[in-house]
């Protein structure tokens, strides 16, 4: 087999880019190891940037998400049992963002290349990437028990941070920079009623809490807890009883649809090219999700790797290939500045410091009343702008 663009990962950069390749008149092919039900039902983050839906409206995969998603001009920080709204749209000149579940967007995408009759191949096993040093670098793996072969010009890698693109760069040629925080995200999606219209952010004496949404009657909430938490000592009435301290009484419960704990790290590899290997996603970067970023970062890579790809089919030279990885990664450290800011500002330490709890305090009152301070947090919370 051949193509232009091996993608490796069906995940939503893997999926956008075949889309936006697509559209542009170049080739790809994309290989999933796991199957379309697991891919399609894998619970993530879902709150869009205005860039990102703006991107996926161009790209023809957002109807369903302008039916039926969920538009917020505003957010809520919550401390001292007192909630101050930041006016996301009235800070930034009318931007919002979005909630629609990263999961219905995959969906989505799937749908429309399949529909389309273009290569989109599942449970693939044994995947591996060669010669990505030249220009000629191939992928294998096997499927049905036959060994493939995709030669190929370029392979994105958007096979996720566990994945096996990044490690095939050399280690004498990545340099890695890695956090992990001192706390997760006990996570439950819940049939009840949201709290609030908008995001609640609440910084409480018990620890963190985040109050987001679905639907209508769909809730997503989450607490600070522990790294290594056992979600066995966390009943219902348990996790209930948290969320009512951490959000207000006011809070409606309802049956539990699924929990999880989701661990706290910033991480990037550097570069994000090696030949013609390009990672996009978290194959080359996480964030913890209280900025709400890993997915907005992700389209952003997407939306260089376009540009430059396209550049490189007209035959109109590789400048922009050679400058992916600088281009990427100026949007991913502010990225994970906003994202470590905002973790670091509203969870509770366990070290006993309590000169940094009142300094975090200190900064929240400033905050709320300072309107340049909260102007740089609507800036960042709706999405920075990309790149050219």
């Amino acid at each position: 087999m051949r193509t232009q663009v091996g993608i490796i990962g069906a995940g939503p950069a893997g999926l956008l880019l075949a889309q936006m390749l697509h559209q542009r008149g170049i080739d790809s092919v994309v290989l999933e190891a796991r199957s379309r039900v697991h891919v399609e039902s894998r619970i993530r983050a879902g709150l869009l940037e205005q860039g990102s839906v703006d991107t996926m409206t161009e790209s023809g995969v957002a109807d369903r998400l302008h039916r039926e998603a969920l538009v917020h001009h505003g957010l809520d920080l919550r401390f001292r049992g007192q909630d101050h709204r930041v006016d996301l749209s009235g800070l930034t000149g009318g931007k919002a963002v979005t909630i629609y579940g990263q999961q219905e967007a995959v969906k989505d995408m799937i749908a429309i290349r399949l529909a389309a009759g273009l290569p989109l191949n599942f449970d693939v096993d044994d995947v591996a990437i060669h010669d990505i040093a030249t220009t000629r670098p191939r992928i294998t793996w096997r499927q049905d028990g036959a060994e493939r072969v995709l030669d190929c010009d370029v392979i994105a890698g958007c096979d996720g941070f566990h994945g096996i693109c990044r490690p095939a760069i050399p280690a004498a040629d990545l340099r890695i920079f890695d956090r992990i925080y001192p706390f997760a995200w006990l996570g439950i999606l819940a049939r009840a009623k949201p709290i609030s219209d908008e995001l609640i952010y609440a910084r409480h004496a018990d620890g963190f809490a985040l109050a987001t949404m679905r639907s209508a009657t769909i809730s997503r909430l989450y607490l600070q807890c522990a790294p290594d938490e056992d979600l066995a000592t966390w009943s219902d009435d348990r996790i209930w009883g948290a969320l009512r301290r951490r959000l207000g009484d006011t809070l409606e419960q309802g049956p539990i649809l699924q929990r999880g704990v989701t661990a706290m790290r910033s991480f990037v590899a550097e570069p994000m090219r090696h030949g013609r290997l390009f990672l996009a996603g978290d194959a080359a970067h996480i964030v913890p999700p209280t900025g709400a970023k890993g997915m907005n970062l992700a389209i952003a890579d997407v939306r260089v790797l376009v540009r430059a790809l396209e550049q490189f089919f007209a035959r109109q030279g590789e400048a922009l290939m050679n400058s992916y990885s600088a281009t990427c990664l100026d949007r991913v450290w502010k990225v994970q500045r906003f994202s470590w800011w905002m973790t670091q500002l509203l969870h509770r330490y366990d070290d006993g410091d309590a000169f940094e709890d009142r300094i975090r305090l200190a900064e929240l009152d400033y905050l709320i009343g300072s309107t340049a301070a909260l102007t740089t947090l609507a800036e960042n919370y709706v999405g920075l702008p990309y790149a050219g």
